[in-house]
């Protein structure tokens, strides 16, 4: 870290779910596929969803009055609220963040959304760590938020069967006592940008009857392409972000990825040289929720007492754009 400048720490984390659950068994019902097949080749189990009067901001609102309350920090003392998603509350404006503003009662807070999908928390907090750092802002809050439900084409079994909705949040502000982000890597690669994308809906391919028929506005993904992007992205991004640090993968007390798959979990544990055990996994309950998975895991994992003061965290992920993320916090 730049000397001069402040450290960020995390104050207080939340979470949100809708009350529904689907498991795999209800999905046997409607597409051709079976548990054991989904569970074989991702880890999943079950998934939240959202209903038809549920949007993103009514998770992103409850998930960030909980990391509020856990940080006992006043909605109108934030500076800023920002909202990872790509299914915002409209496909334009407002932005989804605005709303959740309101929501919260944060009146002299700045809002904004960012789409990296399932990297949007982790560009989120590497934003709000600027902010705090160079004295800008004091407080800020990142949720990750989406109901992904929303945007699948249930006839799809390779991807129907990979998603679920929910919200995760987290409060950043000054550190205090010498914890918080000592570094973060966040990165690109365009060109593998059609490997997960929602061909329709935008400047490229606006919206009309045709698209709609062809369900155009619902993700279309090469499983495959995306799992070796993971693979290679996830482990070699931890390790840099480390060297950052002036850490090695020795120092790493716990990890939490981005809740996408098992098998892309365990090769990233496994290049760091991580027995499970110190690895947080709880896609089997929520499915991938996006950019809402690593805070939601996160909060999980502090709840369940897993995270030690001190301890040196990872927090690693990819998603479309081609993106990824990576970042250590010493808690």
């Amino acid at each position: 870290m730049d000397q001069g400048l402040l450290k960020t720490t995390i104050l207080g984390t939340g979470r949100a779910l809708p009350e529904r659950i689907m498991t795999n068994y209800d999905l046997e019902k409607i597409v051709d596929t079976s548990h054991d097949w989904i569970v074989s080749r991702t880890g999943i189990e079950q998934r939240h969803v959202a209903d038809e009067h549920t949007a993103t901001s009514d998770l992103a609102t409850e998930a960030g009055k909980k990391a509020l309350e856990k940080a006992g920090i006043k909605a109108e003392d934030l500076d800023l609220i920002i909202v990872a998603t790509c299914t915002p509350d409209s496909p334009n404006f407002p932005a989804t963040a605005c709303i959740v503003q309101h929501n919260l009662g944060a009146k002299k807070a700045g809002a904004f959304d960012l789409e990296t999908a399932c990297s949007g928390f982790l560009y989120g907090m590497t934003i709000a760590d600027q902010f705090i750092k160079n004295g800008m802002y004091k407080y800020v809050l990142v949720i990750g938020a989406e109901t992904m439900t929303k945007i699948l084409n249930w006839e799809d079994r390779n991807t129907c069967v990979l998603f679920g909705d929910g919200a995760g949040a987290a409060v950043f502000g000054p550190s205090e006592d010498g914890s918080g982000i000592l570094s973060a890597e966040l990165g690109s690669d365009g060109a593998g940008g059609d490997s997960l994308i929602v061909p329709a809906g935008g400047s490229r391919m606006p919206a009309t009857a045709e698209t709609v028929e062809k369900k155009l506005h619902t993700i279309a993904m090469d499983g495959s392409e995306v799992f070796k992007f993971a693979v290679r992205t996830m482990g070699g991004a931890s390790k840099r972000v480390l060297e950052k640090a002036g850490l090695g993968v020795e120092d790493v007390d716990f990890l939490v990825p981005h809740q996408a798959n098992v098998r892309i979990i365990a090769n990233a544990a496994k290049r760091l040289k991580l027995d499970m055990d110190k690895v947080m996994v709880n896609l089997d309950k929520y499915a991938n929720t996006s950019g809402a998975t690593i805070p939601m895991a996160l909060d999980e994992a502090l709840e369940q007492g897993r995270i030690k003061k001190g301890d040196h965290v990872v927090l690693v992920g990819f998603g479309a754009g081609l993106t990824w993320g990576a970042s250590v916090i010493k808690w």
